[in-house]
C-alpha cells in the first residue's frame, strides 16, 4: 500500500450485530440485554486499532422489502425470524455510531451490501488511490474484493478475524476470482438467502464450470453453440432445465453499486469521531473494559500522523 493512500472502512452493521449476539453469552445492563452491542463494539474497536482508517462509514438494513423480494418473492423466505432481544439491540448500536460521529447509511428497497458496494464505488470514483476495507460478519461482500477493496471478516466469535484480498478470496473459492462469485452463486445457489441456483449443481461442479468457461453467460453460450462436449450430459440437462433460475439467481446475488444516495466522504473523516461521547456512552452502559481500547485507538491515530506512524501503518496490516 502506498504511504499516502487513504483508507475507508465501511461497517456492515447488521451482519456484525447478528454474529455478536450469537457469539457472546447474555450480558445485561440496567435490565437490558446488551451482548450484541458489546460484541459489535469489541469488533469495531479491534478493527479501528488494526486498520487505522482515515474515514469510517456504517450501513444498516432498512426494515422493508427490497428490490430482490419484488423480483423473487421467496427471497430469504426460509430464514428464521431473529430473537426479539437481538432486534432491540440494533437501535442501541446505531445510537453508539451516531454519537461517535460515524455516518450511518440506510435506504429503503436496498440491502446493506448494496450500500457498501455503492459507497466503495463512489469513494474510488472520487479518489482512485483510496483503499476500502469492509467490516462484516458474512462472505457476501467478497464479490467486491479487488485491487483497492478488501474484506475484514469475523471468522469465529468476534475476535478471530481474517482479511480477504484477491489472492485469499481465490484460495477460499477454489481459484474463482471475486468478480466470479455471482456466477458461482448463480449455479450453486445460496441456501442462506434461499437463492435457488441450478438444482443438482454442487459447489465443485459450479466452480469447475465457471473456471473453465469464465462466466454464467459463457457457460450457456457454450451449450447453445454445442461447444460443451466436456460437460457431462447429466450436467447439461440440469443447466438447460433450470436456465431461468440460474439467471435469476445471478441477478439476486449481484450487489448493486448504484444506490441513489448522497455520500460526502469528507463527512466520514476519522477526526470527526467524538472521543468524549464515546467514553460517556461506554460509561453509561458499563463497558469500562472498552474505555482503555478507546484510548488505544485515538493514541494509535495520533501516532499515525507522524512520519514514523505512516511507515508503521504501511506495513502493519497483514493477512492472517
Amino acid at each position: 500500500m502506498k504511504e499516502n493512500k487513504k483508507r475507508l472502512i465501511i461497517i456492515d452493521s447488521n451482519a456484525i450485530i447478528h454474529r455478536a449476539y450469537h457469539a457472546l453469552p447474555p450480558l445485561t445492563k440496567n435490565g437490558e440485554l446488551v451482548n450484541a452491542v458489546y460484541g459489535f463494539l469489541l469488533f469495531l474497536f479491534k478493527a479501528l486499532k488494526d486498520l487505522r482508517p482515515d474515514y469510517v462509514a456504517a450501513t444498516f438494513d432498512f426494515p422493508a422489502p427490497t428490490f430482490r423480494h419484488k423480483e423473487y418473492k421467496e427471497y430469504k423466505a426460509t430464514r428464521l425470524k431473529a430473537d426479539k432481544e437481538l432486534y432491540e439491540q440494533i437501535p442501541k448500536t446505531k445510537e453508539y455510531l451516531e454519537k461517535f460521529g460515524i455516518q450511518v447509511f440506510e435506504k429503503e428497497g436496498y440491502e446493506p451490501d448494496d450500500l457498501i458496494g455503492t459507497l466503495s464505488y463512489l469513494a474510488e470514483n472520487k479518489n482512485p488511490d483510496i483503499e476500502t476495507i469492509i467490516l462484516t460478519g458474512d462472505n457476501d461482500a467478497l464479490q467486491l474484493v479487488d485491487e483497492n477493496t478488501k474484506v475484514y471478516a469475523i471468522r469465529r466469535g468476534v475476535k478471530d478475524t481474517v482479511l480477504y484480498d484477491e489472492k485469499l478470496t481465490e484460495e477460499k473459492y477454489g481459484g474463482l476470482k471475486p468478480s466470479q462469485l455471482v456466477d458461482f452463486k448463480a449455479l450453486r445457489g445460496d441456501p442462506s438467502d434461499n437463492i435457488p441456483g441450478v438444482f443438482g449443481i454442487g459447489e465443485k461442479t459450479a466452480i469447475d464450470l465457471i473456471i473453465r468457461f469464465g462466466s454464467l453467460e459463457k457457460v450457456y453460450s457454450a451449450l447453445k453453440k454445442n461447444n460443451s462436449e466436456k460437460i457431462k450430459d447429466s450436467v447439461k440437462e440440469k443447466l438447460l432445465a433450470k436456465k431461468e433460475n440460474a439467471f435469476l439467481s445471478k441477478k439476486l446475488s449481484e450487489i448493486d453499486k448504484n444506490v441513489p444516495i448522497i455520500f460526502d466522504i469528507e463527512k466520514c473523516g476519522f477526526e470527526k469521531l467524538n472521543k468524549e461521547n464515546i467514553l460517556n456512552l461506554l460509561q453509561k452502559y458499563g463497558f469500562t473494559s472498552l474505555m482503555k481500547r478507546t484510548e488505544e485507538i485515538f493514541g494509535k491515530k495520533e501516532e499515525n500522523n507522524s512520519k514514523e506512524g505512516k511507515e508503521v501503518r504501511a506495513s502493519n496490516l497483514k493477512l492472517f
